[in-house]
């Protein structure tokens, strides 16, 4: 899947803040931009009481876990790293913006600077810039700034950000190796993320163009409800793309069910398979209409009745 350098991000940031007299206060737009827990996907991780259910750890309990994580990360560090830069004060103000940098570190092979936008409606137009340092081989145009994280972050907790994958490899293809887009759009109050994912895979060694669409709503209660849906080649024979979703519910107490169904593309019948674990995420239900497995325990014992998929 598509890779950057955290760390390398991270380093940017602290870099363009460490260049900068520390005698102000944070930007205000720091009070606006959503901190990497308010948009954190908050999978329960232990067992909420001791009752124990018969059978193994539920499998697409585990394949939820580690969508959650991958993209916790992914958003946390973007978060992270804007927050970093406007904790101190800009390098430059221009009207109703403010731009951090450019600054480098001796052995940094690209430059970075955020800019900040204050907007007549009262929300935040922001976006991090990276030029490679690299020199161009001869015959090449010299490097300029591209944009690699670009959003917009609103008093209410609402939002949109974007990465690109190939703007940073341009920029830095020393600590980086990713192609694709990731778009997100988020809720702080409500407890929404919405995430669009375009990318290129290597599949089978083969590069293969990959969708993904991601939904993810967390009740009061902590209970929480997540749609994970992929768009690739994932059946043989023959290359048509087929449609993968996973649908992954809980309840507080942390027992849930997942839900998951193949369609189009090369498969001539749709596929679903459902499974539902208890408390201590052991396996409580299984079936599918493919027989990949045999159905075991009872729907009477899963946390949602039905499957309900979108």
């Amino acid at each position: 899947m598509m890779r950057t350098n955290i760390g390398s991000l991270v380093v940017a940031a602290s870099l363009l803040g460490g260049c900068i007299q520390q005698n102000e206060g944070p930007h205000p737009v720091s009070k606006v931009l959503p901190r990497a827990e308010d948009v954190k996907i908050a999978l329960p991780d232990t067992a909420a009481s001791n009752a124990f259910a018969v059978g193994e750890v539920a499998e697409w309990y585990v394949a939820t876990r580690d969508v959650t994580r991958g993209l916790n990360g992914g958003t946390a560090y973007v978060l992270i790293l804007v927050h970093t830069i406007v904790q101190f004060p800009a390098t430059e103000v221009d009207g109703n913006t403010y731009t951090w940098g450019p600054h480098h570190g001796a052995l940094d092979p690209a430059e970075w600077r955020l800019v900040v936008t204050e907007l007549a409606d009262g929300t935040y137009d922001w976006h991090l810039d990276g030029r490679s340092l690299i020199e161009p081989a001869p015959g090449e145009p010299p490097t300029t700034f591209e944009t690699i994280l670009a959003g917009n972050a609103a008093e209410d907790g609402t939002g949109t950000f974007s990465l690109d994958f190939d703007a940073s490899e341009r920029v830095n293809p020393i600590d980086n190796d990713g192609r694709g887009l990731i778009a997100v759009t988020y809720d702080v109050a409500n407890r929404q993320l919405d995430m669009d994912v375009d990318s290129v895979e290597d599949i089978g060694g083969t590069p293969t163009d990959v969708h993904f669409d991601y939904t993810y709503a967390e009740g009061a209660d902590r209970s929480g409800d997540m749609v994970f849906s992929i768009l690739a080649d994932s059946a043989d024979p023959g290359t048509a793309k087929e449609e993968v979703t996973l649908r992954s519910r809980w309840l507080a107490t942390g027992a849930g069910r997942a839900d998951v169904r193949l369609r189009n593309g090369d498969l001539a019948v749709e596929v679903t398979a459902s499974e539902c674990w208890g408390v201590g995420f052991r396996r409580t239900f299984y079936t599918d209409s493919a027989t990949w497995q045999g159905t075991e325990g009872s729907v009477a014992d899963c946390a949602y009745a039905d499957s309900d998929l979108p």
